[in-house]
């Protein structure tokens, strides 16, 4: 059986709606879940094992994607998952703390004030119109920006290693099943 080379544009369409698909189920999962009850003392027990969580998410993207006869589309649609649960994790931090802790941020966080915020901070812009004002809500934004910046830096090596593995699986393949006939 020979793996095509190319996944054509229905591949390609697929891939774009299901990465959008994901996107906006953890969208909607974030707005949808219970958040309104003050959570201090396990806000940073939450912030732990989703970090532990998108973790275990992106090496799971990386096996499929050195398994798949598509690894560069596979690799779009990890972004597609790993950033969103990376952003909405730290916006739901942020959110808890907000509430748990008064006068953290320089307006009180509604969750999509939240999500901004964490946008905002992973794509460096900072507007300023929000801002950390405490020393726990400094650390926590500290915390997102080295972690965005070590999951765009650590995500692309990885994830370009995990194509070319893919890639190189794939020859094998190709080679192996010509060499058959």
């Amino acid at each position: 059986m020979k793996v095509a080379s190319r996944p054509g544009r229905w591949g390609a369409a697929f891939v774009f709606v299901r990465g959008t698909v994901i996107a906006a189920g953890l969208v909607t999962a974030y707005y949808a879940l219970p958040l309104d009850g003050s959570m201090a003392a396990d806000t940073l027990a939450w912030l732990v094992c989703g970090l532990l969580a998108v973790m275990v998410v992106f090496a799971w993207e990386v096996r499929m994607i050195s398994r798949s006869p598509y690894p560069r589309l596979k690799a779009v649609e990890a972004l597609a998952a790993t950033v969103p649960l990376f952003l909405l994790l730290f916006a739901s931090t942020y959110y808890l703390v907000g509430r748990s802790f008064p006068g953290t941020f320089s307006e009180p966080l509604t969750r999509t004030d939240a999500l901004y915020f964490a946008l905002t901070t992973f794509s460096t812009v900072g507007y300023g119109d929000i801002t950390a004002r405490s020393q726990a809500g400094r650390v926590l934004t500290m915390l997102q920006m080295a972690g965005g910046l070590l999951l765009v830096s650590v995500a692309v090596r990885v994830l370009a290693g995990a194509v070319q593995a893919g890639l190189r699986q794939r020859q094998r393949r190709g080679t192996k099943d010509a060499g058959g006939q």
